[in-house]
């Protein structure tokens, strides 16, 4: 009797295939631009090479074997100097939180090859403890900053609009980050912008990492009614929402023409970049401190900590591609040699399907949902070539083993 095919949703590959090298599996989306994201979006993911090994794990191997750091280093130096101020006047924009990947770029940028940055950070829709104390942390090891908190009104309705028609309650947050750093280089007339790694190199096209810039055109949608916030047009959030223009602001792109001149790097195509290091060195250096406890779905304490409602931007993530956040934790840890697979594999098998507990109701609370509501809006985004319900439990279809 032939198998019945199930249904995959979002454009993802129907068989599920997991990396040979690390934990990541063939479901992982890669970046998308969020102006124009729908329900019905079709997902691009991650490549698996012809030896059955992910896209991220190649590019691991490329920054190991064959890049030249020594010469990407002296390429930084001279970006510096060609952007550098004479004059005491800030000299690029870091847009950051004050966790382990800010607060190493802004202290490195600073400290070691003398440039004067102006840090800016979206906040975060509900901080963490451990969260503000390392944003104060921050600022206090020796940088100027500016914090932009969004209408808290608009914010949490984008930010419900996100969960119900795309499970994404993390878009708003997303949005925000990446458009803050080109934004306040246009205002303050800055024209160096250095973001930390460029999120290709976690899966996304190999090609992709070796432009050390951001490409601005996904900035510059010049047509305001083909923009979507929360999967509603900006149209239909003005009219249906009650939300005015000036409202929403924030979160639409800037235009061409005001990032003219702006440049926005990636100080991850110049450094090499490795997480559990960067934590190291943002301890040292900033006063950044990890969490008590480890964070829900994942084994790790020090990685996106300071936003509440983080923890459901990864349990959304495993609901839609089967892959949470213990998944994201152990690839990058086995590309950089800091645990081996089989330990890998193990943690994910042990956290990954973790629910997010300590902060659910105020996530409910905050989205103005009730239990109920969520779970019958998770439920509807499980693909069914992903999960299957048995006695009345989701299960995933396919799990990883060593």
């Amino acid at each position: 009797m032939k198998e019945e095919k199930l249904e995959a949703y979002y454009g993802l590959p129907s068989e599920v295939k997991f990396c040979k090298k690390c934990v990541i599996s063939n479901q992982r989306p890669n970046t998308t631009v969020e102006f124009k994201s729908g329900k019905d979006e079709k997902k691009m993911t991650t490549g698996f090479n012809e030896q059955g090994v992910c896209s991220g794990c190649v590019y691991s191997e490329i920054k190991d074997k064959t890049i030249n750091w020594e010469e990407r280093e002296r390429e930084l130096k001279k970006l510096c100097d060609k952007f550098r101020s004479s004059d005491g006047s800030y000299d690029c924009i870091i847009p950051g939180s004050g966790g382990k990947d800010s607060g190493f770029t802004a202290h490195v940028l600073k400290y070691k090859y003398n440039m004067h940055p102006l840090t800016v950070t979206w906040a975060p829709h509900k901080y963490t403890d451990i969260g503000f104390k390392n944003f104060q942390s921050w600022i206090h090891s020796g940088f100027d900053n500016i914090l932009f908190t969004p209408n808290g009104k608009v914010h949490r309705l984008l930010t419900r609009l996100a969960f119900t028609n795309l499970l994404n309650p993390f878009q708003p947050f997303v949005i925000g980050q990446k458009i803050i750093g080109p934004r306040f280089a246009s205002m303050y007339n800055i024209k160096l912008v250095f973001y930390g790694e460029n999120p290709a190199e976690y899966g996304g096209k190999i090609e992709s990492n070796f432009k050390p810039t951001m490409d601005l055109d996904f900035f510059s949608e010049p047509d305001i009614e083909k923009i979507k916030l929360g999967g509603v047009y900006v149209k239909d959030l003005i009219e249906k929402y009650s939300v005015s223009r000036s409202e929403l602001q924030p979160y639409l792109p800037p235009r061409k023409e005001d990032l003219k001149g702006i440049e926005v790097h990636y100080l991850g195509y110049y450094l090499k970049w490795d997480p559990q290091e960067i934590y190291y060195y943002s301890s040292k250096h900033t006063g950044f401190e990890p969490n008590v406890e480890r964070t829900e779905g994942s084994y790790s304490k020090y990685s996106g900590i300071d936003d509440q409602i983080d923890p459901f931007h990864y349990y959304t993530t495993l609901i839609k591609f089967g892959l949470g956040r213990a998944s994201y934790d152990a690839a990058q840890e086995i590309r950089n040699k800091k645990i081996t697979r089989e330990e890998g594999v193990a943690l994910v098998n042990k956290f990954d399907q973790e629910f997010p507990k300590k902060y659910f109701k105020s996530f409910l609370e905050y989205i103005g949902i009730s239990e109920e509501e969520f779970w019958e809006t998770v439920d509807k985004f499980r693909s069914p070539h992903l999960w299957k319900k048995e006695n009345g439990v989701w299960k995933l279809r396919n799990v990883i083993s060593n």
